[in-house]
């Protein structure tokens, strides 16, 4: 019988736990924990951590897995290595459900980093009004460059003090190509962060800064292990041996 583990906290993890309920499959929805009120899912859901490499493979056994699908967000770089060496360890077979990241087209203005403190000297010294679209974990480098003010967005409220004053909108995604061009002209953004992380969720904030012609600088994915990858709900449903209704 198959019982599969779906390391969840984006859309399309979503979107595969509606379609695995639909096909009568076992599974488990995985939270990080990082979200205080994360999206209801209707199969059993756990919410935290494993504690690490050991703690996910003893939950792949103890817990009978037969499948694993990583369909966390494509910069849960830890998550997505602990799963490829517990998966080996197992001997639970892995895929990754993962969007092909955004490419750059005519009419965008990308400045393309590797990570956070390469983005942080990418911004301009003099003062500007800046969009970290880059979730809150990693903000805290930008307060080297006070001069600037900074719009971050955040599913939850902020918990704990900023390290800079910022100007924080709450909201939950996805969000549309007006609704963006509405925020960045009311802000007057002249300047966007973002990670690459693909799909249509995201996408209307990238969409926005070609339209009004700023400039992005777009961090890249983190390089991850070697994994069976698919870029839809019905390919991960295909290689559980099921068809699905979907087509996405």
């Amino acid at each position: 019988m198959t019982r599969a583990l779906i390391l969840g906290g984006t859309a399309d993890a979503s979107l595969l736990a509606a379609e695995i309920v639909r096909a009568g499959i076992e599974a488990v929805y995985s939270y990080g924990g990082r979200t205080r009120a994360p999206a209801d899912q209707p199969l059993q859901t756990r919410i935290g951590g494993f504690g690490g490499v050991s703690g996910l493979a003893d939950y792949i056994r103890r817990e009978g897995v037969t499948h694993v699908i990583d369909a966390t967000h494509p910069f849960a770089a830890e998550m997505s290595s602990n799963a490829v060496t517990a998966c080996a360890e197992t001997g639970a077979p892995l895929i990754a459900l993962e969007r092909a990241p955004w490419a750059k087209v005519t009419g965008d203005s990308w400045i393309e980093v590797h990570d956070v403190n390469a983005t942080v000297a990418a911004l301009p010294e003099s003062p500007a009004k800046i969009f970290l679209a880059i979730g809150r974990q990693h903000i805290a480098p930008f307060a080297i460059k006070p001069q600037h003010t900074y719009t971050l967005r955040f599913v939850d409220p902020p918990e704990a003090p900023l390290p800079f004053a910022a100007d924080v909108i709450v909201s939950r995604g996805p969000f549309t190509l007006d609704g963006e061009l509405e925020m960045m002209r009311a802000r007057g953004i002249a300047w966007i962060v973002a990670r690459n992380s693909g799909g249509d969720g995201a996408r209307a904030k990238i969409d926005a800064a070609r339209t009004l012609g700023l400039p992005v600088i777009m961090i890249s994915r983190p390089r991850l292990p070697e994994r069976l990858r698919a870029e839809s709900v019905s390919e991960v449903m295909q290689w559980l041996g099921h068809r699905t209704c979907l087509g996405a």
